[in-house]
């Protein structure tokens, strides 16, 4: 990943070196920083779920929306249930959960689309935030995994979309954000079992045990079941930075106590200047 870039409305964005070898393509990552939202959702909180005032959320992601050079109102959104339906949208979805949750695309973590001019958009404070694109196909998808998603196959959905609209999967590239570190995310032995229950064989490698209790490895999960779905490795990157461990750049429901605001991954292929 690049480290985070300050464009002119001063929102800072990260964006993946693997993503922007691509003309056309806009995508970012963004940060908890460079907004006008008060504690305890200081301050680019992207959320109209957790609390915060509406006109600061919406006010946001016009600041973001800015930095990356789109046209805020291609903003598609959904309202995340942590699991691994996916939602296909197009330009008549523009708009859709951008302004009010009400118009959200309702029930699913996973967007995908083929046509032009559509800003992708899932929010996380510890969830993995994935991004993937195909550039021969000029196909986009967004995903929002947490443990529940994660043990569904929220990103394998997400490339079996993809595949559906045309891209073959070694065209895909993923670029997965930042989220909770195994370092910072202990599991209750439910969350052992039921990742050992969907993914037989591999939990170990994803449950890690020390100390008499376990760690769940989000981010190798998410990558590994990516590979799995058809994916080079080499084309998958990950952020690397715990969300839990550094909350001065991002927000962590686990470590804030569960009052807090929401980042963003964002992603699509341009329809011209205005995006």
């Amino acid at each position: 990943m690049r480290l985070p870039l300050s464009r002119p409305s001063g929102v800072p964005l990260l964006r993946s070196a693997l993503l922007d070898e691509f003309d056309g393509l806009f995508h970012a990552f963004t940060t908890r920083n460079g907004g006008i939202s008060a504690a305890p959702y200081a301050t680019l909180n992207l959320g109209l779920h957790v609390g915060d005032a509406a006109a600061a959320v919406v006010a946001n992601r016009a600041a973001v929306a800015a930095a990356l050079g789109v046209d805020g109102r291609a903003f598609v959104l959904t309202d995340q249930v942590h699991g691994a339906d996916v939602a296909v949208v197009g330009r008549a979805d523009r708009g859709r959960g951008a302004e009010r949750l009400a118009t959200a695309v309702p029930g699913c973590d996973v967007l995908v689309t083929a046509e032009p001019g559509v800003a992708l958009v899932v929010l996380v404070a510890d969830c993995v935030p994935i991004l993937l694109a195909d550039p021969v196909g000029r196909i986009a998808a967004a995903v929002h995994a947490g443990w529940r998603g994660t043990v569904a196959g929220a990103a394998g959905a997400a490339v079996r979309a993809m595949v559906a609209l045309g891209s073959r999967p070694g065209d895909v590239r993923a670029a997965i954000g930042p989220c909770i570190g195994v370092d910072h995310y202990g599991v209750g032995e439910n969350v052992a079992e039921a990742v050992a229950a969907a993914w037989p064989g591999d939990a170990a490698r994803w449950i890690v045990r020390a100390g008499g209790g376990a760690a769940f490895d989000l981010a190798g999960a998410n990558r590994d079941q990516l590979v799995a779905a058809g994916l080079a490795r080499e084309h998958v990157a990950a952020c690397g930075s715990s969300t839990a461990g550094d909350v001065g750049t991002w927000f962590s429901h686990r470590a804030e106590g569960g009052r807090t605001g929401r980042q963003a991954g964002i992603i699509g292929w341009s329809a011209g200047a205005n995006g």
